[in-house]
């Protein structure tokens, strides 16, 4: 009927649990806040793909706590069985891994802005490359973080610590805020066609496996 609808998931805390929630609204004055379930809705970092894919809604998950799984949904609520399609692997991210944000589309795929956990609770970005039509399919994935905290940036509220929650693409320009220790805020930029250049270089780590 051309109505337009949007969603955003966020992470619900009660004081003690947390669990993933949808957002959704068709007007920015009256919302809707319902949890997600299923066998993928779990912990947190559940980000939701931009657009439909295959005629259904696509998510990334973080339902074992270390890895980044997608999965589908009809509805949005009930989510299937994740695909996991990266494992910590990298002395940046041994401890856990996750998406900080939805996709973004690109001509050679969706470009995921991941975060690492490494020694000392360090945490670092990387990205990974899913392909457009299949997202459970890893294309790239970088070997080293594309940031991580520099001089200056390892103090804070919380020390050793960049991460993002979104990221734009603005032409060839990838633009990510970012905090700091979660004390501050920064921004950085980079060429897209040059980190995916860098990632293409990379082999794909591990192989996909059902949950």
């Amino acid at each position: 009927d051309g109505a337009i609808r949007y969603y955003a998931t966020y992470t619900a805390f009660d004081g003690s649990n947390i669990a993933p929630h949808l957002l959704s609204t068709e007007d920015f004055e009256t919302f809707s806040m319902r949890p997600l379930v299923g066998p993928a809705a779990k912990n947190k970092g559940m980000a939701l793909f931009p657009r439909h894919i295959g005629g259904r809604f696509w998510s990334l998950s973080r339902w074992d706590r270390e890895s980044i799984s997608v999965a589908s949904s009809c509805d949005a609520l009930r989510w299937g069985d994740p695909v996991t399609v990266l494992r910590p692997s990298q002395p940046w991210e041994l401890i856990q891994l996750g998406g900080c944000s939805s996709p973004l589309e690109t001509a050679a795929g969706w470009l995921v802005i991941t975060h690492g956990v490494g020694p000392m609770r360090t945490y670092s970005i990387g990205a990974l490359l899913l392909d457009l039509d299949d997202p459970t399919r890893v294309i790239a994935a970088s070997d080293r973080p594309i940031l991580s905290p520099g001089r200056g940036q390892q103090s804070g509220y919380v020390p050793n610590v960049v991460y993002s929650c979104g990221a734009l693409a603005v032409g060839d320009l990838l633009v990510l805020p970012y905090g700091v220790g979660d004390q501050t805020i920064s921004f950085a930029s980079r060429s897209i066609s040059d980190l995916l250049n860098q990632m293409h270089r990379s082999s794909q780590r591990q192989p996909r496996r059902r949950a």
